[in-house]
């Protein structure tokens, strides 16, 4: 087994005000154990994302992304965020492919890789989402679905260009339902997630690159969750908007 990074983002979607996000940060800082080993990404809504840099100073425990970028590298694109604009921002990660991105923007592979081409060229290390729908779960369909995200993407770029990838696994039914994935099915679908990446590339790579869980992670059971031998961590939702939840959260392993 390679050495894989232990990780937890917290995806703040479309909520808080400035002051809200600010007190948050503070509370995060404040609850966070000092010790922990674990990579710590927070994920803001774009406007807050340098007011939150320039408001932690020189702590590196914290990392900032962002939850999306645009396809394109600039241009007449009124309302969209570059990969370049995130980078001079001090930006270092960025969320591509979320579920929510898929269904309600109907993102398409081809746009998807057309994205994690602009992170890749402005240094972003990106968090790839990968997941299936419930219909798709109960018709047994959901492990062709995920090779097939993982493929119709990933295989544009070499392994080199992809050192910095983490990818995140969500069953869209989990997401924002309180219905998590059970640890079984969890390491099951990460376990074959880790296997497709070792056909699709090598097996050290494979074995070298963390996976989250994402889905109704929570304080109550992530360590459970992340004691599964495929599960690097988590990509969590609602409860990072809670810095005592998000906090245990990443004191889980």
């Amino acid at each position: 087994m390679g050495f894989r990074r232990k990780i937890v983002a917290g995806n703040w979607k479309m909520n808080n005000s400035l002051s809200d996000a600010l007190a948050l940060v503070d509370g995060i800082v404040a609850n966070l154990d000092k010790h922990s080993t674990t990579k710590v990404i927070i994920c803001p809504p774009f406007p807050f994302i340098s007011p939150i840099k320039q408001h932690l100073k020189d702590l590196v425990k914290i990392n900032l992304g962002a939850q999306n970028c645009s396809e394109h590298i600039a241009g007449a694109y009124t309302g969209e965020v570059s990969a370049q604009m995130l980078a001079s921002v001090n930006c270092n990660y960025v969320i591509i492919g979320h579920s929510e991105r898929r269904t309600y923007f109907n993102e398409t592979n081809e746009q998807l890789t057309q994205k994690l081409k602009r992170a890749l060229e402005n240094n972003l290390s990106p968090i790839f989402c990968i997941g299936e729908k419930i219909e798709q779960r109960k018709n047994e369909t959901h492990f062709t679905i995920v090779k097939d995200q993982l493929k119709n993407v990933l295989t544009h770029f070499s392994e080199k260009e992809l050192k910095n990838l983490i990818l995140a696994y969500e069953p869209v039914w989990a997401i924002g339902t309180g219905v998590n994935a059970t640890t079984a099915q969890a390491q099951e679908m990460h376990a074959f997630i880790r296997k497709t990446i070792s056909e699709l590339f090598t097996t050290d790579f494979a074995n070298g690159l963390s996976i989250l869980y994402g889905g109704s992670c929570n304080a109550q059971n992530a360590k459970e969750l992340f004691a599964c031998a495929d599960v690097d961590g988590g990509l969590i939702g609602g409860a990072s908007l809670k810095a005592a939840d998000f906090c245990t959260i990443v004191s889980s392993f």
